[in-house]
């Protein structure tokens, strides 16, 4: 099966310090995920994984359930091919104390109205449709010999932010321990969902991404080390 860790470490010391690190580390199946390399699903089946990438964006800090913080501009193309972007730091106000934080998947219907935007926002990045359709959330390609598609693809783009197909999704976590944070995601069970054969694309805001988007929101959870 296809298993991909998502472990998102945010370091602080108890709200003291000044910088706040992210780091994304992807797995398949307990090991380093290598984009463009087959992997077991089972005994016959195989999957390629070649292509994933995802918006984090609004992050926020909480304390007693209110905002005590958030990134101004917060917009982070996360990408599995590119080691960078799997890595940032955030200036935090000094003394800031929190006992949550939050971020959305995917990127929110203001942003989407006001066109194509620059940094990770930029058209380049290839996570932009049209100006009616807006920005793709989260895109996951590759190909299995169980999908029935040309040349045994498999293509979801995930977005959407017009009703009734807003896609964006929201994630919040309390946190036991504020100066260590992980978070991971099950990819596994994601695909065994997918029915490859069946649906092997999604390339345009419906109900299906949606379903998709809510799903994959909960697959992240809070690992306590």
């Amino acid at each position: 099966m296809v298993f991909c860790v998502f472990l998102l470490s945010l370091y602080s010391s108890h709200g003291q310090n000044d910088t706040v690190h992210f780091e994304i580390n992807f797995t398949f199946n307990k090991e380093d995920l290598q984009l463009n390399k087959y992997y077991l699903l089972n005994g016959t089946d195989s999957v390629e994984i070649n292509t994933l990438k995802f918006y984090i964006s609004a992050i926020s800090l909480l304390h007693n359930g209110e905002t005590v913080w958030k990134e101004a501009n917060s917009f982070h193309l996360i990408d599995a091919e590119l080691n960078k972007s799997t890595k940032f730091d955030l200036a935090v106000k000094e003394g800031v104390i929190y006992d949550k934080f939050r971020f959305n998947l995917g990127i929110d219907s203001l942003t989407n109205v006001s066109g194509a935007m620059g940094n990770d926002l930029d058209p380049s990045k290839n996570m932009y449709w049209t100006w009616q359709s807006g920005y793709i959330n989260f895109k996951l390609e590759g190909r299995s010999n169980v999908c029935l598609a040309r040349k045994n693809e498999f293509k979801f783009h995930l977005g959407g932010y017009q009703f009734p197909y807003n896609c964006i999704q929201q994630v919040e976590f309390t946190l036991p321990q504020p100066d260590l944070i992980h978070l991971q995601i099950d990819l596994a069970e994601i695909i065994s969902e997918l029915r490859f054969g069946e649906l092997d694309h999604i390339m345009s805001p419906s109900f299906s991404a949606m379903e998709l988007s809510s799903s994959i929101a909960k697959k992240i959870r809070l690992r306590i080390p």
